[in-house]
């Protein structure tokens, strides 16, 4: 069931530009497949219970690096891009290593990332000078706003097409990393390390390899982001509260089911959007505390999310 819908979502989301869609829903689109790669970039380590609450600072860091190369360099993104990948992978490392060294996991390991989130964010504000601080980053428009040179497109459908390329991307290598070796041996370990160790897997090489396969992967999602945005501050691309969106969507849509990220994404940015005509800005935050609601009754009731309950649900059905 979960590779025909792969094939369905695949057909339909490669359709829907030809189809004229208004200008909004193009807007809808795009952030579910920029949301969706991103959040499936996190689900690739968190479904082998590396959760990380940290991921708001690769996402950041990602941002910011390519905006501020072209903003005080002019360095073209396709330069800045590699250095951003390089500083989160760095990043991972520095944080990923020690971590995983000396047996720091569950709830100490969430406990490290989430201070690392906040670290980037602060660090963020800190360079007001150069980030805008609170404020927030505009990067340098090329012209009239179109130029592959700056990877910068006026035409949303333009756009789409990049968003959908990475976002096919982000499932292939999804779906590669599911179908690997290094699947089973990251569930040994996510049983029980000694056992996995005794049997000869690395346990500290695994652990960094899927954490840095992820934290690069994040912060290429906070490059698309940016560069659709053509807009960047603190709060909506690092800090720990995009890294708890990032979570519960994972959690909401299904971990362990390809396309269970980008439905969480759907549900994430619809319910957004939702609030945001219905309620404007009467009540700030009144998100975050649905999400926070909706994140407990999923653990509770549908921890495999919706789309796993989904599928779990059909497989009983083809069983009987």
């Amino acid at each position: 069931m979960a590779r025909y819908l792969l094939y369905a979502a695949g057909a339909v989301l490669l359709a829907l530009p030809f189809v004229q869609l208004p200008s909004y829903y193009m807007h809808v689109l795009i952030l579910i497949l920029i949301w969706g790669f991103t959040y499936t970039a996190w689900s690739i380590m968190g479904r082998f219970g590396l959760v990380s609450l940290g991921h708001g600072a690769f996402m950041g860091i990602g941002a910011y690096t390519v905006a501020l190369l072209w903003n005080l360099y002019q360095i073209p993104p396709w330069l800045g891009i590699p250095a951003a990948l390089a500083l989160a992978a760095a990043v991972g490392l520095l944080i990923g290593y020690p971590c995983f060294r000396f047996r720091i996991v569950g709830h100490y390991f969430a406990l490290v990332t989430l201070a690392l989130s906040e670290v980037v964010l602060l660090t963020i504000i800190a360079l007001r000078e150069y980030t805008g601080g609170s404020l927030g980053l505009t990067p340098n428009r090329l012209g009239d706003g179109t130029s592959l040179y700056a990877f910068q497109f006026a035409d949303k459908n333009d756009f789409y097409f990049a968003a959908l390329i990475t976002w096919a991307f982000g499932i292939w290598v999804w779906t590669r990393v599911d179908h690997s070796m290094s699947s089973f041996a990251l569930i040994a370990i996510s049983e029980d390390e000694d056992a996995a160790a005794s049997v000869g897997i690395d346990v500290t090489r695994r652990k960094l390899a899927i954490t840095l396969l992820s934290a690069v992967m994040t912060a290429f999602g906070g490059v698309l982001y940016t560069q659709y945005l053509m807009y960047i501050n603190p709060g909506t691309v690092s800090g720990v509260a995009v890294s708890l969106q990032i979570v519960f969507a994972v959690i909401a849509g299904g971990m362990f089911v390809a396309l269970g990220p980008t439905v969480g994404a759907a549900i994430t940015i619809l319910m957004a959007e939702t609030l945001r005509v219905l309620i404007g800005t009467s009540m700030v935050g009144l998100d975050t505390t649905i999400y926070g609601l909706m994140l407990i009754l999923f653990i509770i009731f549908l921890p495999t999310g919706v789309l796993g309950g989904l599928t779990d649900w059909w497989r009983q059905q083809m069983g009987r």
